[in-house]
């Protein structure tokens, strides 16, 4: 379990964006005064949970790779979130995730009424169609309910993530207090 969590550290570490290059987007750059405040770059029991909401929804919601990084950083400043976290759940939509995402996206928006033809989806799908065929279809019938979709499950998946991060810190906090009274009363 140790190495799993030592892996997923140095790989967060080594696709997470640092601060200073953040802060160098050409995209964020005319927020540069506002992303600089140190409480958005510190790690807390508020601003974690509000980075992992900020991330989470910009991430899934979003759904352009470039542009889903600097989406969560700038949703962080009025949340107050943390910066480095809300750029690294952007990560839980990827190539991988991507298509799940999609595929749901749409039947929860026509549950919310709108109509969009699933069966077009699964042909475009399965033809290999192109991005002309595509948005042709995304224009016609299925923006609306994709984006409502897209909307209720980021919205979803944040408020989720947004829980589980406060259950995980209060977890981690009070191991380390643990740690530290049974440490303390071995050396006395």
């Amino acid at each position: 379990m140790a190495d799993r969590a030592s892996f997923l550290s140095r790989l967060a570490a080594r696709h997470t964006p640092t601060r200073e290059e953040v802060l160098e987007s050409r995209w964020l750059k005319p927020f540069g005064h506002r992303i600089r405040h140190s409480e958005l770059w510190r790690f807390t029991r508020r601003s974690v949970p509000r980075g992992v909401f900020a991330g989470l929804f910009i991430g899934i919601f979003l759904m352009v790779p470039g542009l889903q990084i600097v989406g969560a950083a700038l949703l962080s400043v009025p949340l107050r979130g943390n910066i480095p976290i809300a750029a690294a759940m952007t990560f839980l939509s990827n190539p991988l995730t991507t298509p799940f995402f999609l595929a749901v996206s749409i039947p929860v928006g026509n549950l919310l009424g709108f109509h969009a033809d699933l069966e077009t989806f699964n042909a475009l799908f399965a033809r290999g169609a192109s991005i002309g065929r595509w948005a042709q279809w995304l224009v016609s019938d299925a923006a609306p309910a994709m984006m409502s979709g897209l909307f209720i499950i980021a919205l979803g998946c944040a408020l989720v993530g947004y829980g589980v991060s406060i259950v995980v810190w209060r977890w981690w906090v009070n191991r380390k207090w643990r740690s530290r009274t049974h440490s303390n009363a071995l050396h006395e």
